[in-house]
């Protein structure tokens, strides 16, 4: 891998990144810019990635590093990728061995911006984007928070962690396309509601959001423009990904009501509380001294997925849900799992359930699961336990088959 540095004072964020990469194993050769080396020294890139680091075509002219870094490269990622960086790609300049290996690189690129709103938001970056996006090149929306002195808004660079989550996702793409959602508007939902009982107490599930970020992650990694709304997930937000918080079963029914007419695909990989309390206290419910126990009424939270199901227009968008089920105890455990998963496709109005077996020691608050994918009518596809990256990528696979039969019948 070829990790470039240009020359923004989110320099410093890219040495977690480097750690990131070369703690998984892989090999990372560190190209700085000039200017990047104004934030960041040279030593700190060499003791991290346990290589010489570089930033002239002048160096190791024998080997015309300048040519086999791009041409080598399984990925290259710059973070963070400056305007001026991103107009020199757009134009196919190469005054530099960052941009120079930029140019020869037939690998994927990925590009992480980093900037002030008002240059990420300018005409001639919107143009270079859009340029650099027509030709293959992984521009990653950056996220919004803090920036240089008191600004904010969108234009920093998202952090470390959710650089590596993407980074993995097009290695793991392995085979695939890996540019095949080009275009496509991706809605996912992700985390578990939680239904108050009074101002410090709720009703809620053990879903930690992570399949839903996987499903991001991997989704960005192809192409796609995305937007997750996360209930209650403590994750950093995925690089590239238009994310928004919610907590509730009723807020996470709005939001993805709101945004269903944006989006050529649906995935409900929330795990909504079914039920919530009639009544909502306005104070903390107290023990009491003679032991006894309130009683607690429920009645049902919104069913998201049969409201979306019902507002679609016509078969648009494509939806699909989740299904967690406990099935363990059955003779025909699989067998069960599959018609649950096919009833719920049937009920909902979805085209494909995801369906998983949560008492089966994986799935919730796991990095790994077992799933199997169903329509209404048939079994799709069985994905045996893999990491929540590789189902993901299994399910879009399945995605990009329904829409490629729909957007050609015969």
């Amino acid at each position: 891998m070829v990790l470039g540095v240009s020359g923004g004072i989110a320099a410093y964020k890219a040495s977690e990144l480097l750690r990131l990469l070369t703690e998984s194993g892989h090999d990372v050769t560190v190209v700085p810019t000039q200017a990047a080396l104004q934030f960041v020294g040279q030593a700190t890139w060499e003791a991290l990635s346990g290589k010489p680091v570089a930033h002239d075509v002048w160096s190791n002219v024998p080997s015309v590093q300048h040519v086999r870094l791009g041409q080598q490269a399984d990925l290259v990622v710059v973070a963070p990728t400056t305007a001026d960086l991103m107009a020199k790609l757009a134009h196919g300049r190469a005054d530099d061995l960052l941009t120079a290996t930029l140019l020869t690189a037939t690998c994927p690129v990925v590009l992480a911006p980093a900037m002030h709103t008002e240059m990420w938001q300018h005409p001639a970056t919107v143009a270079n984007v859009a340029t650099l996006r027509e030709r293959g090149v992984r521009v990653l929306d950056p996220a919004s928070g803090r920036l240089t002195g008191v600004d904010t808004g969108p234009g920093r660079l998202p952090e470390a962690a959710a650089l590596f989550g993407v980074c993995q996702a097009i290695l793991a793409a392995g085979s695939r396309s890996g540019r095949d959602l080009v275009g496509k508007r991706i809605l996912i939902s992700g985390g578990g509601t939680r239904e108050p009982l009074d101002p410090v107490r709720y009703l809620g599930n053990r879903s930690s959001g992570r399949q839903a970020w996987a499903l991001a992650a991997t989704a960005v990694a192809r192409g796609a423009d995305v937007t997750l709304v996360a209930a209650n997930v403590d994750l950093p937000d995925p690089a590239g990904v238009n994310v928004h918080r919610v907590s509730s079963s009723h807020e996470l029914d709005e939001q993805m009501t709101a945004e269903l007419n944006n989006a050529d695909v649906v995935v409900m990989a929330a795990a909504v509380a079914d039920f919530e309390p009639t009544n909502v206290a306005d104070q903390k419910i107290k023990k009491t001294d003679d032991g006894s126990s309130p009683s607690l009424q429920l009645q049902r939270t919104p069913d998201v997925l049969s409201n979306l199901g019902s507002l679609r227009t016509g078969a648009a968008p494509l939806l699909v849900g989740f299904a967690a089920e406990t099935v363990a105890a059955d003779d025909d455990p699989r067998g069960r799992l599959i018609e649950l998963a096919q009833g719920k496709a049937r009920r909902k109005g979805a085209d494909f359930i995801v369906g998983n077996s949560v008492d089966a020691g994986h799935g919730f608050e796991s990095s790994d699961n077992a799933v199997v994918i169903v329509t209404p009518d048939a079994v799709v596809a069985e994905v045996p336990l893999a990491s929540k990256e590789a189902i993901s990528h299994e399910l879009w696979d399945v995605v990009i088959t329904a829409l490629s039969k729909r957007s050609d019948p015969n």
